[in-house]
Formats: C-alpha cells, sequence, structure tokens
C-alpha cells in the first residue's frame, strides 16, 4: 500500500531562538522548553471559566467574534498602511486617517485580545507549543514594535509627510513592513486549530 507524503513542520520559536543564539549551552532551549511546558499551563485549562468555554457554544462564538474584530482590525491597518506606501487614499492627508481609524483599531485590538484570550485559556497547554501559535505571537510583537517605531521614531516624518501623496522611503517601508507582518499575524492565526 503507497505511503502518503508528510507535511513539512514549522520550526517553533524556541528552535528558532536556539539557531539565532547560537548559545555556547543549551541553558536558554532549556528554560524556553521548561517554560513551555509548566504545569501552570494545564492548571489554566482547569480554571472553571475555562471549562465553561470550551465545553460550551461560547468557544465558536468567541471565535466568530475574534475573527470579526481581527478582520477588522487588519482592515483598518491597511488602510493606513496603504497609504503609507502611496497605494490608496493618498487623497487623506495622514493624520486625517490616524485620527479617524486609529480608535477602531484600538478597539478592535481590545475585542480580539479578550477573545483570543478566551479562547487560549480553553486549550493552554498545547497552544503554547504550536508552531503556528508561537509565530502568531513574535509577529504581533514585531507588528506592535513597527507601529511604535512609527508613531514615536518617524513623527516627525509622518508629520513632514501629512499631505504628500508619496511620503518619503522610511515611511513607505514602516507601511510595507506593517502591512506583511500583519498578513503573517491572520496566516499563522488561521494556522493554530490545523496544528495539534
Amino acid at each position: 500500500m503507497p505511503t502518503l507524503p508528510t507535511m513539512p513542520t514549522m520550526p517553533t520559536l524556541s528552535t528558532v531562538a536556539t539557531d539565532y543564539a547560537r548559545l555556547p549551552s543549551t541553558e536558554m532551549s532549556t528554560m524556553l522548553e521548561d517554560f513551555l511546558t509548566a504545569p501552570f499551563w494545564i492548571d489554566i485549562e482547569n480554571w472553571p471559566v475555562s471549562w465553561a468555554i470550551g465545553g460550551t457554544s461560547w468557544f465558536p462564538f468567541l471565535e466568530s467574534i475574534h475573527v470579526i474584530a481581527a478582520a477588522l482590525l487588519v482592515g483598518a491597518i491597511a488602510t493606513i498602511d496603504l497609504r503609507l506606501i502611496g497605494f490608496a487614499a493618498v487623497r487623506y492627508p495622514l493624520s486625517t486617517l490616524n485620527r479617524e481609524i486609529l480608535p477602531w483599531v484600538w478597539g478592535a485590538f481590545v475585542i480580539a485580545a479578550a477573545t483570543g484570550f478566551g479562547m487560549f485559556i480553553t486549550r493552554a497547554a498545547s497552544h503554547v507549543v504550536n508552531p503556528a501559535f508561537q509565530w502568531k505571537f513574535f509577529l504581533l510583537a514585531l507588528a506592535g514594535a513597527n507601529m511604535v517605531h512609527l508613531h514615536r521614531g518617524l513623527a516627525r516624518q509622518l508629520q513632514a509627510n501629512n499631505e504628500r501623496d508619496n511620503p518619503e522611503l522610511r515611511l513607505r517601508i514602516s507601511g510595507l513592513t506593517s502591512l506583511l507582518l500583519w498578513c503573517g499575524v491572520m496566516l499563522a492565526g488561521r494556522w493554530i486549530g490545523h496544528i495539534v
């Protein structure tokens, strides 16, 4: 009987971190492994609220709200990113887009984070070792750092390019980076349920 080909596996953040750091010992890898397999993740799964969500229709409800909030979040961010790149909404000043869209970004982020936490606690021990979950949070951290860099580090450039159709290169790079990172977050999020 012919055998089916095996799917390639994604590297986990612990293996990437270990490879990247090239530590003289496996001390860092061991610490990360201990953290990811700690018994308190099972304790979180055993909270009464975890059982109430995981064993009822609350889970698909939270998942649906999470997907809607994530779509709103990424859609709003993409509008600003595409303006930074110079592909869309070039008639609008950056300050106007930020003022009108950022409240939606933060509102959607709060809802996505709350519903994501509700889903996470139902399977905490398996989520923390899931490579897709690890990549999602790694990319989220990078997207957040890029956002802070854009609004803090490039604030003067944002102001100087407020009404330009084609912002300067650093702003376009930041917008493109943000767009790619958020696409990665969404893709990794979709893979979480498919890597068991």
